[in-house]
Protein backbone atom coordinates (compact mmCIF):
# COMPACT_ATOMS: atom_id res chain seq x y z
CA UNK A 1 0.00 0.00 0.00
CA UNK A 2 1.32 3.45 -0.89
CA UNK A 3 0.65 4.73 2.63
CA UNK A 4 3.28 2.35 3.99
CA UNK A 5 5.66 3.33 1.23
CA UNK A 6 5.10 7.01 1.98
CA UNK A 7 5.72 6.40 5.68
CA UNK A 8 8.94 4.50 4.95
CA UNK A 9 10.05 7.27 2.61
CA UNK A 10 9.44 9.86 5.30
CA UNK A 11 11.35 7.78 7.84
CA UNK A 12 14.27 7.51 5.45
CA UNK A 13 14.33 11.28 5.04
CA UNK A 14 14.34 11.77 8.79
CA UNK A 15 17.21 9.33 9.22
CA UNK A 16 19.41 10.52 6.37
CA UNK A 17 18.61 14.17 5.80
CA UNK A 18 20.47 17.02 7.39
CA UNK A 19 18.93 20.51 7.27
CA UNK A 20 19.99 21.27 3.69
CA UNK A 21 18.39 23.15 0.82
CA UNK A 22 15.03 21.79 -0.34
CA UNK A 23 15.00 19.18 -3.09
CA UNK A 24 12.36 19.58 -5.80
CA UNK A 25 9.63 16.95 -5.97
CA UNK A 26 10.18 14.74 -9.02
CA UNK A 27 7.34 12.25 -8.73
CA UNK A 28 4.66 12.38 -11.44
CA UNK A 29 1.27 11.99 -9.72
CA UNK A 30 -0.45 11.15 -13.01
CA UNK A 31 1.70 8.06 -13.39
CA UNK A 32 0.80 6.90 -9.90
CA UNK A 33 -2.99 7.23 -10.23
CA UNK A 34 -5.85 6.31 -12.54
CA UNK A 35 -8.09 9.32 -13.05
CA UNK A 36 -9.17 12.19 -10.81
CA UNK A 37 -10.70 11.72 -7.36
CA UNK A 38 -14.35 12.55 -6.69
CA UNK A 39 -14.65 14.20 -3.29
CA UNK A 40 -17.08 11.91 -1.39
CA UNK A 41 -17.97 14.69 1.05
CA UNK A 42 -18.18 17.75 -1.18
CA UNK A 43 -20.90 20.30 -0.54
CA UNK A 44 -22.95 19.11 -3.55
CA UNK A 45 -22.65 15.47 -2.46
CA UNK A 46 -23.74 16.25 1.08
CA UNK A 47 -26.68 18.28 -0.20
CA UNK A 48 -27.79 15.42 -2.46
CA UNK A 49 -27.50 12.94 0.43
CA UNK A 50 -29.49 15.22 2.73
CA UNK A 51 -32.25 15.96 0.18
CA UNK A 52 -33.07 12.63 -1.53
CA UNK A 53 -36.65 13.70 -2.18
CA UNK A 54 -35.80 17.03 -3.80
CA UNK A 55 -36.64 17.11 -7.50
CA UNK A 56 -33.25 18.72 -8.22
CA UNK A 57 -31.17 16.04 -6.46
CA UNK A 58 -30.72 13.64 -9.40
CA UNK A 59 -29.77 16.47 -11.75
CA UNK A 60 -27.22 17.93 -9.34
CA UNK A 61 -25.82 14.48 -8.57
CA UNK A 62 -25.25 13.56 -12.20
CA UNK A 63 -23.94 16.92 -13.41
CA UNK A 64 -21.88 18.06 -10.41
CA UNK A 65 -21.67 15.86 -7.32
CA UNK A 66 -20.47 12.74 -9.15
CA UNK A 67 -17.74 14.58 -11.05
CA UNK A 68 -14.17 15.07 -9.86
CA UNK A 69 -13.31 18.42 -8.35
CA UNK A 70 -11.09 20.04 -5.77
CA UNK A 71 -11.43 20.18 -2.02
CA UNK A 72 -10.57 23.49 -0.39
CA UNK A 73 -8.63 23.63 2.86
CA UNK A 74 -8.46 26.66 5.14
CA UNK A 75 -9.18 27.94 8.63
CA UNK A 76 -12.31 25.74 8.76
CA UNK A 77 -10.41 22.47 8.24
CA UNK A 78 -9.41 21.67 11.81
CA UNK A 79 -6.03 20.04 12.32
CA UNK A 80 -4.62 20.59 8.84
CA UNK A 81 -2.04 17.78 8.93
CA UNK A 82 -4.79 15.29 9.75
CA UNK A 83 -7.12 16.81 7.16
CA UNK A 84 -4.73 16.60 4.21
CA UNK A 85 -3.36 13.24 5.30
CA UNK A 86 -6.80 11.66 5.50
CA UNK A 87 -8.03 13.16 2.24
CA UNK A 88 -5.01 12.13 0.19
CA UNK A 89 -4.97 8.71 1.83
CA UNK A 90 -8.62 8.09 0.90
CA UNK A 91 -7.79 8.98 -2.72
CA UNK A 92 -4.64 6.85 -2.68
CA UNK A 93 -6.55 3.78 -1.54
CA UNK A 94 -8.65 3.90 -4.72
CA UNK A 95 -5.73 4.98 -6.94
CA UNK A 96 -7.29 8.32 -7.82
CA UNK A 97 -5.64 11.74 -8.02
CA UNK A 98 -6.97 14.30 -5.52
CA UNK A 99 -6.91 18.04 -6.13
CA UNK A 100 -6.42 20.17 -3.03
CA UNK A 101 -6.65 23.94 -2.67
CA UNK A 102 -4.59 25.68 0.02
CA UNK A 103 -6.61 28.79 0.92
CA UNK A 104 -5.45 30.24 4.20
CA UNK A 105 -3.05 33.07 3.38
CA UNK A 106 -2.65 35.79 6.00
CA UNK A 107 -5.04 38.60 4.93
CA UNK A 108 -7.07 36.33 2.64
CA UNK A 109 -9.32 37.96 0.02
CA UNK A 110 -8.41 41.40 1.40
CA UNK A 111 -11.28 41.08 3.89
CA UNK A 112 -13.96 40.67 1.19
CA UNK A 113 -16.56 37.87 0.88
CA UNK A 114 -13.96 35.14 1.54
CA UNK A 115 -11.97 37.06 4.12
CA UNK A 116 -10.25 35.24 6.95
CA UNK A 117 -7.23 33.00 6.80
CA UNK A 118 -4.28 32.70 9.13
CA UNK A 119 -4.14 35.38 11.82
CA UNK A 120 -0.41 35.97 11.58
CA UNK A 121 2.65 35.21 9.47
CA UNK A 122 3.82 32.64 11.98
CA UNK A 123 0.45 30.92 12.03
CA UNK A 124 0.45 30.63 8.25
CA UNK A 125 3.95 29.20 8.14
CA UNK A 126 2.98 26.55 10.68
CA UNK A 127 -0.25 25.80 8.81
CA UNK A 128 1.21 25.43 5.32
CA UNK A 129 4.06 23.28 6.58
CA UNK A 130 1.58 20.91 8.22
CA UNK A 131 -0.55 20.98 5.05
CA UNK A 132 2.42 19.78 3.00
CA UNK A 133 3.54 17.18 5.54
CA UNK A 134 0.03 15.73 5.67
CA UNK A 135 0.19 15.06 1.94
CA UNK A 136 3.67 13.61 2.19
CA UNK A 137 4.53 11.13 -0.53
CA UNK A 138 0.95 10.50 -1.63
CA UNK A 139 0.17 11.69 -5.17
CA UNK A 140 -1.84 14.86 -5.49
CA UNK A 141 -2.32 18.20 -7.23
CA UNK A 142 -2.30 21.41 -5.16
CA UNK A 143 -3.62 24.81 -6.17
CA UNK A 144 -1.77 27.28 -3.98
CA UNK A 145 -3.59 30.28 -2.53
CA UNK A 146 -6.13 31.51 -5.09
CA UNK A 147 -6.03 35.28 -5.66
CA UNK A 148 -3.14 35.86 -3.25
CA UNK A 149 -0.86 37.15 -6.01
CA UNK A 150 -3.51 38.78 -8.17
CA UNK A 151 -4.81 40.72 -5.15
CA UNK A 152 -1.39 41.98 -4.19
CA UNK A 153 -2.47 45.53 -5.08
CA UNK A 154 -4.95 45.61 -2.20
CA UNK A 155 -2.29 44.64 0.34
CA UNK A 156 -0.73 47.60 2.21
CA UNK A 157 2.69 48.48 0.82
CA UNK A 158 4.45 47.21 3.93
CA UNK A 159 2.65 43.89 3.62
CA UNK A 160 3.46 43.11 -0.01
CA UNK A 161 6.85 41.58 0.72
CA UNK A 162 5.34 39.70 3.65
CA UNK A 163 2.80 38.05 1.37
CA UNK A 164 5.42 37.22 -1.25
CA UNK A 165 7.68 35.70 1.40
CA UNK A 166 4.80 33.60 2.76
CA UNK A 167 3.97 32.29 -0.70
CA UNK A 168 7.62 31.49 -1.36
CA UNK A 169 7.80 29.66 1.95
CA UNK A 170 4.72 27.69 0.95
CA UNK A 171 6.32 26.63 -2.34
CA UNK A 172 9.42 25.51 -0.46
CA UNK A 173 7.45 23.46 2.05
CA UNK A 174 5.42 21.73 -0.64
CA UNK A 175 8.54 21.07 -2.70
CA UNK A 176 10.25 19.50 0.29
CA UNK A 177 7.48 17.45 1.86
CA UNK A 178 4.83 16.76 -0.83
CA UNK A 179 7.18 14.77 -3.00
CA UNK A 180 4.67 13.33 -5.47
CA UNK A 181 2.58 16.48 -5.84
CA UNK A 182 2.28 18.91 -8.70
CA UNK A 183 1.83 22.39 -7.23
CA UNK A 184 0.39 25.33 -9.16
CA UNK A 185 0.80 28.79 -7.66
CA UNK A 186 -2.33 30.77 -8.42
CA UNK A 187 -1.90 33.64 -10.89
CA UNK A 188 -5.36 35.17 -11.33
CA UNK A 189 -7.05 35.03 -14.74
CA UNK A 190 -6.84 36.35 -18.28
CA UNK A 191 -8.80 39.52 -17.55
CA UNK A 192 -6.93 40.72 -14.47
CA UNK A 193 -3.29 41.80 -14.92
CA UNK A 194 -0.91 42.13 -17.88
CA UNK A 195 1.13 38.98 -18.42
CA UNK A 196 4.37 40.81 -17.58
CA UNK A 197 3.01 41.80 -14.16
CA UNK A 198 1.97 38.23 -13.44
CA UNK A 199 5.36 36.90 -14.54
CA UNK A 200 7.18 39.18 -12.09
CA UNK A 201 4.85 38.28 -9.23
CA UNK A 202 5.20 34.56 -9.88
CA UNK A 203 8.98 34.85 -9.88
CA UNK A 204 8.93 36.85 -6.64
CA UNK A 205 6.59 34.31 -5.01
CA UNK A 206 8.75 31.27 -5.73
CA UNK A 207 7.24 29.70 -8.85
CA UNK A 208 10.70 28.25 -9.52
CA UNK A 209 10.00 25.77 -6.69
CA UNK A 210 6.78 24.32 -8.13
CA UNK A 211 5.28 22.80 -11.26
CA UNK A 212 3.64 25.96 -12.53
CA UNK A 213 0.66 28.25 -12.03
CA UNK A 214 -3.14 28.14 -12.05
CA UNK A 215 -5.56 30.42 -13.87
CA UNK A 216 -9.26 31.31 -13.65
CA UNK A 217 -9.80 29.82 -10.20
CA UNK A 218 -13.38 30.61 -9.10
CA UNK A 219 -13.84 32.76 -12.19
CA UNK A 220 -15.69 32.56 -15.49
CA UNK A 221 -13.29 33.57 -18.26
CA UNK A 222 -13.14 31.24 -21.24
CA UNK A 223 -10.61 28.46 -21.50
CA UNK A 224 -9.40 29.88 -24.82
CA UNK A 225 -8.65 33.30 -23.32
CA UNK A 226 -6.90 31.75 -20.35
CA UNK A 227 -4.81 29.50 -22.56
CA UNK A 228 -3.70 32.49 -24.63
CA UNK A 229 -2.88 34.39 -21.47
CA UNK A 230 -1.24 31.37 -19.87
CA UNK A 231 1.04 30.92 -22.85
CA UNK A 232 2.05 34.58 -22.68
CA UNK A 233 2.97 34.12 -19.02
CA UNK A 234 4.76 30.89 -19.91
CA UNK A 235 6.87 32.71 -22.51
CA UNK A 236 7.69 35.44 -20.02
CA UNK A 237 8.85 32.90 -17.47
CA UNK A 238 10.91 31.11 -20.12
CA UNK A 239 12.65 34.42 -20.72
CA UNK A 240 13.67 34.28 -17.07
CA UNK A 241 15.05 30.77 -17.51
CA UNK A 242 12.01 29.06 -15.96
CA UNK A 243 10.20 26.26 -17.78
CA UNK A 244 6.71 26.13 -16.26
CA UNK A 245 3.24 24.99 -17.20
CA UNK A 246 -0.27 25.92 -16.11
CA UNK A 247 -3.77 24.64 -15.38
CA UNK A 248 -7.16 26.29 -15.95
CA UNK A 249 -10.26 26.15 -13.74
CA UNK A 250 -13.13 25.23 -16.06
CA UNK A 251 -15.77 24.61 -13.41
CA UNK A 252 -18.02 27.51 -14.38
CA UNK A 253 -16.70 28.99 -17.64
CA UNK A 254 -18.98 27.26 -20.14
CA UNK A 255 -20.61 30.56 -21.15
CA UNK A 256 -17.61 32.78 -20.51
CA UNK A 257 -17.58 35.75 -18.13
CA UNK A 258 -20.66 37.68 -17.12
CA UNK A 259 -20.94 41.31 -16.13
CA UNK A 260 -19.58 40.58 -12.66
CA UNK A 261 -17.44 37.97 -10.89
CA UNK A 262 -19.78 37.40 -7.96
CA UNK A 263 -22.48 34.82 -8.75
CA UNK A 264 -23.39 36.31 -12.13
CA UNK A 265 -26.47 35.00 -13.91
CA UNK A 266 -26.26 33.09 -17.17
CA UNK A 267 -23.05 31.19 -16.44
CA UNK A 268 -22.62 27.49 -17.20
CA UNK A 269 -20.54 24.48 -16.20
CA UNK A 270 -17.34 24.08 -18.21
CA UNK A 271 -15.70 20.92 -19.48
CA UNK A 272 -14.99 18.37 -16.71
CA UNK A 273 -11.52 17.82 -15.27
CA UNK A 274 -9.19 16.32 -17.87
CA UNK A 275 -5.68 16.32 -19.27
CA UNK A 276 -4.74 18.82 -21.93
CA UNK A 277 -7.18 21.25 -23.47
CA UNK A 278 -4.49 23.81 -24.25
CA UNK A 279 -3.00 23.74 -20.75
CA UNK A 280 -1.49 20.90 -18.77
CA UNK A 281 -4.78 20.20 -16.98
CA UNK A 282 -8.32 21.49 -17.05
CA UNK A 283 -9.72 21.22 -13.53
CA UNK A 284 -12.90 21.91 -11.62
CA UNK A 285 -11.23 23.89 -8.85
CA UNK A 286 -14.18 25.95 -7.65
CA UNK A 287 -17.00 23.67 -6.50
CA UNK A 288 -19.96 24.40 -8.81
CA UNK A 289 -22.94 25.53 -6.77
CA UNK A 290 -20.81 26.96 -3.97
CA UNK A 291 -21.55 30.66 -3.65
CA UNK A 292 -19.04 33.43 -4.36
CA UNK A 293 -20.65 35.45 -1.58
CA UNK A 294 -23.82 37.34 -0.68
CA UNK A 295 -24.29 38.74 -4.16
CA UNK A 296 -25.79 38.19 -7.60
CA UNK A 297 -27.95 35.09 -7.93
CA UNK A 298 -26.46 33.95 -4.63
CA UNK A 299 -27.88 36.84 -2.60
CA UNK A 300 -28.18 35.69 0.99
CA UNK A 301 -25.81 32.75 0.50
CA UNK A 302 -22.40 33.21 2.20
CA UNK A 303 -19.20 32.49 0.30
CA UNK A 304 -18.45 28.77 0.16
CA UNK A 305 -21.97 27.65 1.03
CA UNK A 306 -23.73 25.39 -1.46
CA UNK A 307 -26.89 26.60 -3.16
CA UNK A 308 -28.99 24.17 -5.22
CA UNK A 309 -30.44 27.14 -7.11
CA UNK A 310 -26.98 28.30 -8.20
CA UNK A 311 -26.07 24.71 -9.10
CA UNK A 312 -29.13 24.16 -11.30
CA UNK A 313 -28.63 27.48 -13.06
CA UNK A 314 -25.02 26.49 -13.83
CA UNK A 315 -26.23 23.16 -15.20
CA UNK A 316 -28.87 24.83 -17.40
CA UNK A 317 -26.74 27.84 -18.30
CA UNK A 318 -29.33 30.42 -17.23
Amino acid sequence: MRRLAAALGTLALLVTAAPVAAVAAEGNPLEKTNGFYVDPDSNPRRWVRDHPGDSRAAKISQAIADRPGARWFGDWSGDIHTATDQYTYAADVVDKLPVLVAYNIFGRDCGSHSGGGAKSEAEYRTWISAFAKGIGGKPSVVILEPDALAQLDCVPEAGKQVRLSLLKYATEQLRTYATNTWVYLDAGHSGWHPAATTVQRLVDAGVANVRGYSLNVSNYHTTANNVTYGNAVKSGLAGRGLTKTFVVDTSRNGNGPGSDWCNPAGRKLGVPSQLGGGSELLLWVKVPGDSDGDCGIGAGVPAGQFSPEIAVRLIDGV
